[in-house]
């Protein structure tokens, strides 16, 4: 066995990321206060070419040198916005047929393992703060909610860890993937 060299890892450049075909997933953050998570998340969205980012609130954006830290040129790829309103950005995206999903821990919320994709839809993934979690009011507004099952003492996991997961998980059902 042998570690793989970058040059052989078949990277895209900006300009072929730009124009592949991208998930039909949406990363919202609303209020994260971490750089570093917000970097992650963008890194994130690149690895699995996520079709944009959302930054409510308080959520920093770029350019930001502790963003970039983490995100390592993934700003340059991936499509953000911000908008100081997450109630008006997750209603504008249902208004476009966009599934908004809360990933918190709610009543009645989606165990991610049994969360069903469907075909040919798009689908919104909302993260809050990371003390207080998605507000209730935008949970009021969402089509559902996901949750990381999780066994310990905590259950919290970092909002960067949280979009992993969640962002990998629909990956796989969206295209099919074995393991899902």
């Amino acid at each position: 066995m042998r570690k793989l060299e970058n040059k052989e890892l078949d990277r895209k450049s900006v300009e072929d990321f730009i124009e592949s075909e991208k998930t039909p997933l949406i990363i919202v953050l609303d209020d994260i206060r971490s750089l570093h998570n917000i970097g992650s998340v963008f890194r994130t969205a690149d690895a699995f070419l996520i079709e944009k980012i959302y930054l409510c609130g308080i959520t920093a954006t770029p350019p930001n040198k502790e963003i970039h830290k983490t995100a390592l040129g993934a700003t340059e790829t991936v499509t953000w916005e911000y908008s100081d309103n997450v109630l008006k950005v997750i209603e504008d995206l249902k208004s476009n047929d966009v599934m908004a999903l809360a990933v918190e821990q709610v009543e009645s919320a989606v165990f991610l393992q049994n969360f069903k994709v469907e075909k040919n839809k798009k689908y919104a993934l909302i993260f809050g703060n990371e003390v207080f979690g998605v507000s209730q009011d935008a949970i009021a507004i969402c089509d559902g909610t996901i949750e990381i099952p999780q066994l310990g003492t905590k259950h919290s996991l970092n909002i960067s860890v949280s979009a992993g997961i969640v962002v990998w998980d629909l990956f796989v059902k969206i295209n099919g993937l074995k393991g899902s």
